[in-house]
């Protein structure tokens, strides 16, 4: 793939650009988004991202345009999850509602730097290492296994950096906005905000390790890495507030991720193997194994979030039908409110 200078600095030209109209514009004043806000802004992002693809299939084509919208999907789905565990912290952490869009968009710009970061090292192994796609793949092997295992976030917002943090400093329980830290009686004492900054910053840290990987199991050009990254965490802050709870009932969209990612990490061991350069594997020559087109790969991830999206709805709604007749799913109840209405994420998973 071909990406000129000009086309790069115009990427992220673009980028910075609508992250500045976000931050300077839309979050210039905390508030809870209204529907019609969301709805708008993300209705934008998407199309957004639909129109690149296009635009990539037929400028670049139609591979490439694939690679994209492959790697768009995979990543979206990853930074749903990543939405979902953002909730937990925010109810954990009790942020109040009118703070929560000031969090959530430095979540995602942390989340959009610690991507970037991973990108650009993949780059470097991957031009220098072959060998690096075993390792790519045995981590999604590893990551997919570890979500069926573990489909319970309810440890998220409180993971060993807050911990840390919560006993070497002293806190307040003093909301004052974004700012990290006040002056009281003559001391430093850190805010709420800065245990909620750190919680999203390390959640932010580990999906990026898994997203990475899973990216360049789809593509290797570094130019479709990063903007599948960056249009994928584009209206995260909108969905947040669109979805809100409608997000808990994706109960099997962990087991979907972990799907998407196993098929990923066999495709990058195929290729490592088709690409084989180790001296202990076939004395160093390639092996002749069959590799999976990119094509076949959309396909898999469309129709595993199709399924999942439908039976998590369908799962959640035969629950709340039958907890409005008095059925027996009373012991699984937490999940969600009375009448079958979502729980306030305020209240639900809170410490």
């Amino acid at each position: 793939m071909n990406v000129s200078g000009l086309e790069w600095g115009i990427t992220l030209a673009v980028t910075i650009g609508i992250l500045l109209f976000d931050v300077l514009v839309i979050g210039r004043r905390p508030h809870e988004p209204s529907r019609r806000e969301t709805g708008t802004a993300l209705t934008i992002y998407i199309a957004l991202a639909v129109a690149f693809g296009l635009w990539t299939w037929f400028f670049h084509g139609s591979q490439y345009g694939v690679e994209f919208f492959a790697g768009w999907l995979t990543e979206y789905s990853l930074s749903v999850d990543n939405l979902f565990i953002f909730l937990i912290i925010m109810a954990s952490f009790n942020v109040p509602r009118i703070y929560q869009q000031q969090a959530l968009l430095v979540g995602i710009i942390l989340a959009l730097i610690f991507r970037g970061i991973f990108i650009a090292l993949g780059a470097v192994a991957i031009e220098q290492f072959s060998w690096v796609f075993y390792i790519f793949g045995a981590f999604l092997l590893y990551t997919a296994i570890k979500l069926v295992k573990d489909t319970d976030h309810d440890d998220d917002g409180d993971n060993a950096v807050v911990r840390f943090a919560q006993k070497r400093m002293k806190f307040t329980d003093t909301w004052d906005g974004l700012r990290l830290w006040v002056h009281e009686n003559g001391q430093r004492l850190m805010t709420p905000m800065f245990l909620v900054i750190v919680a999203l910053g390390t959640t932010d840290l580990i999906f990026a390790l898994d997203s990475i990987p899973a990216i360049y199991g789809l593509t290797r050009e570094p130019y479709l890495v990063f903007t599948a990254n960056v249009f994928a965490l584009m209206g995260l802050r909108q969905l947040y507030f669109l979805l809100g709870d409608m997000l808990k009932r994706l109960v099997y969209l962990s087991q979907g991720l972990a799907f998407i990612l196993f098929f990923i990490g066999v495709k990058l061991v195929l290729h490592a193997l088709h690409e084989n350069e180790v001296p202990f594997i076939n004395g160093g020559e390639n092996v002749p194994v069959p590799e999976i087109p990119t094509l076949l790969s959309l396909g898999v991830i469309i129709v595993t979030l199709l399924i999942t999206t439908v039976a998590s709805l369908y799962k959640t709604r035969v629950h709340d039908v039958r907890k409005n007749n008095g059925g027996s799913d009373e012991g699984s109840g937490g999940e969600s409110g009375d009448s079958g209405a979502p729980a306030d994420p305020q209240n639900d998973h809170s410490r």
